[in-house]
């Protein structure tokens, strides 16, 4: 779980990753937080022994903190949690199913599969694009390719050299998964989108980003 800024959400959302009916482990890395978020989640794991917490002394970025936090993962299976309440950690025993009966190495939740009220317009759009591009690219049909549910088999994970420190390491894992012929499934997510007020952070340059990301690595003569 990166967490960056998000006191007013991150121990809410922890009380319902753990009240997921999975064994689990958490891996919070705080990237910078400026807003007291890490003495919220270090206060939290004193209590909580399945709770661990890094830090970043400055902001790096979503990829870089996730990267920090695969450090430590032991678990078989990994899943990104953000640290915000748009995601239900409910839907953690759906994205996992297809593992668990090997019918899949790499499983998204999707947004646009489920019943979901639409963000803004042109994030909704935006999504929508990268997904297309994604699919054409990489010969699978991806329907929400930015979403944060992301589940991989860890020894999986690990074998690919990420590289990305910010919003770009979705479209990063998304490419070298699918280069490297990973079984990919998709199943749908609920999602609670909340406004930029509330905390939203992506932003137009991280699509556009984003796009160009999908097209270097499909074209890449080898990928780390």
């Amino acid at each position: 779980m990166p967490v960056f800024n998000e006191a007013d959400t991150v121990i809410p959302i922890l009380e319902k990753v753990l009240s997921a009916e999975l064994p689990k482990e958490v891996i919070i890395v705080d990237d910078g937080s400026t807003d007291g978020s890490y003495e919220l989640v270090a206060e939290f794991a004193q209590t909580h022994p399945e709770v661990s917490v890094f830090q970043h002394r400055r902001n790096r970025g979503k990829g870089a903190a996730i990267r920090t936090a695969l450090r430590h993962a032991t678990g078989e299976v990994v899943v990104i949690q953000d640290a915000d309440l748009e995601y239900d950690p409910g839907d953690f025993v759906r994205l996992l199913e297809p593992i668990r009966s090997c019918r899949a190495d790499v499983v998204y939740g999707s947004r646009v599969r489920g019943e979901n009220p639409m963000s803004y317009l042109r994030y909704y759009l935006g999504g929508r694009l990268l997904s297309l591009v994604a699919s054409l690219l990489y010969g699978r049909w991806v329907t929400d390719e930015p979403t944060c549910y992301k589940m991989v088999r860890r020894d999986l994970l690990t074998r690919i050299d990420l590289e990305s420190d910010g919003f770009d390491f979705c479209p990063e894992v998304t490419a070298k998964l699918l280069r490297r012929g990973a079984r990919y499934r998709e199943v749908p997510i609920r999602y609670y989108p909340r406004s930029i007020g509330e905390g939203k952070k992506i932003r137009t340059r991280d699509g556009v980003l984003a796009v160009w990301t999908l097209l270097k690595l499909r074209f890449a003569r080898r990928l780390h």
